[in-house]
């Protein structure tokens, strides 16, 4: 047993694990989403029976929300954690189990949705065989997370550590919740709920996957590695304790602007949408501290690609949370719904923010996992550029033609005819489907900049133990406004 003064060592091998792993599912994951893209611009390409449309798409989905999101987090937090206690993880056997375990859910659902087995619920496709896997791995690493946390020796708990507990604690309950069902066969079940409740429960757990899979964990890694890598305080710890509280507070009940002018009780969909606007102030409050911290160093941002990186990221972060509380609105969602505005809206807060964050948090991770340097800071640089130009060539046609649609599908005639037919706004916005596919393309070739990167980088480091100068931040370490 080590002694209670001695430098613990920490076990990397779950980190270098999830952040290779990362990078796999997400060129998997944009390449299948960019076939999907192609296959709206060029609907020839849709290939039956299992590379049509109807079954790529949770593919693209599933693989970036859970293999290269999650397994950025899971890299991130894992790396994190120990410093932020002192202490090894709490067992290196649950931190296997974790990293085996995931990847092969993720490799089983890839297989499962192309065969067409889904449940048909939004982030929530996979099976009941699968929701059971998903939840015991989940356990494993929530009780993993939570008894290094118990015995830490660092007496203060940073506000990374309160982001990752809401995370584990609410996606449980809430894949648990939506995930209840009937099985008919060993690939088949029904839910358990029905009708507009059914749909409620969904929307609940579907909006909530958002904000604890993609919010509040991404959050987690901003308070951790921004300060790592602009070598500053984070600029309030005080406000980072409001943003967390008042975050986890409000977000839960958002869910039912999902449902606007749907058969949902009308108090229950206005509920969604006060919470919805409410939710704009700890989300600003969260970027501004994360923008805040740079004061000192902004003239580093021009020269460095990782605090870019962060910084476009909490920029769209706070796009993304002001323009979701406005399309909750019940006149701007009678316009936006079933419109592409919806797919700018989730891929400027996945692309700008979630994307830009991990991209970074992985640049910081990968030279430190192999004690060396990046093998190149300048394709770091074509990174940054190629993934914002990519992102602004995908979400502004999609912003473009979302309205546009709305337009055409409520226009009418002076007899309350519609003026124009579905297929004639198929037709019109089809240009944009065609810049959302090259969007795509420059988006997915800055992935491969970065993979290639990071293939040079570790075949020119070592896994073996090598002293580094200290990495661990705390209230106590780091500073900060009170």
């Amino acid at each position: 047993m080590q002694a209670a003064t001695s430098t613990p060592t920490y076990d990397m091998r779950v980190v270098r694990g999830f952040a290779i792993s990362a990078l796999v599912w997400g060129i998997v994951g944009m390449a299948v989403g960019l076939l999907a893209a192609a296959q709206l611009a060029w609907p020839e390409l849709n290939l039956g029976p299992y590379l049509h449309f109807g079954r790529i798409r949770p593919v693209h989905t599933n693989a970036i929300i859970f293999g290269f999101t999650l397994g950025v987090v899971f890299a991130g937090s894992y790396y994190a954690i120990q410093r932020l206690c002192r202490v090894r993880m709490f067992s290196d056997t649950l931190s296997r189990i974790n990293l085996w375990g995931w990847n092969a859910i993720i490799v089983a659902a890839a297989v499962s949705l192309l065969l067409g087995k889904t449940s048909s619920k939004e982030y929530a496709e996979l099976e009941w065989p699968l929701d059971i896997a998903i939840a015991a791995v989940w356990v494993v690493y929530g009780i993993n997370l939570l008894g290094t946390i118990a015995r830490r020796r660092e007496k203060g708990m940073y506000a990374a550590i309160w982001f990752w507990i809401a995370t584990v604690l609410t996606i449980a309950m809430l894949h648990i919740a939506n995930s209840l069902a009937a099985p008919v066969s060993w690939m088949k079940s029904y839910s358990i709920y029905a009708g507009v409740f059914d749909a409620n429960i969904q929307w609940w757990y579907g909006h909530n996957a958002v904000g604890f899979l993609l919010t509040t964990p991404i959050l987690g890694l901003m308070y951790y590695y921004l300060p790592k890598a602009a070598g500053r305080p984070i600029f309030s710890h005080r406000l980072s304790i409001v943003h967390f509280w008042s975050l986890v507070f409000i977000y839960i009940w958002a869910g039912p602007h999902h449902l606007i002018y749907s058969p949902l009780p009308d108090w229950a969909q206005t509920l969604g949408t006060a919470f919805s606007i409410m939710l704009i102030l700890p989300s600003w409050g969260g970027m501004l501290n994360g923008l805040l911290t740079l004061r000192g160093a902004w003239d580093r941002v021009r020269t460095d690609p990782l605090l870019k990186m962060f910084v476009v990221g909490l920029t769209f972060y706070g796009m993304s949370t002001f323009e979701g509380p406005m399309m909750s609105i019940k006149t701007v969602n009678s316009l936006s719904h079933f419109t592409n505005w919806t797919i700018g809206h989730v891929h400027s807060g996945a692309l700008g923010w979630v994307a830009l964050t991990c991209f970074a948090t992985l640049y910081y991770l990968i030279p430190r996992l192999w004690h060396t340097r990046i093998h190149s800071q300048r394709l770091v640089e074509v990174h940054f550029w190629l993934a914002t130009l990519g992102l602004v060539l995908y979400v502004t046609p999609m912003w473009i033609s979302g309205v546009t649609q709305g337009l055409m599908w409520r226009a009418t005639n002076a007899d309350g005819s519609l003026t124009y037919t579905f297929m004639e706004t198929v037709t019109a916005i089809r240009v944009y489907d065609v810049l959302r596919f090259l969007g795509g393309c420059v988006f997915l070739s800055g992935s491969g900049v970065m993979c290639w990167n990071v293939f040079k980088t570790v075949r020119s480091g070592t896994v073996a133990y090598a002293p580094l100068p200290p990495d661990t931040i705390s209230p106590s370490a780091i500073g900060g406004q009170a």
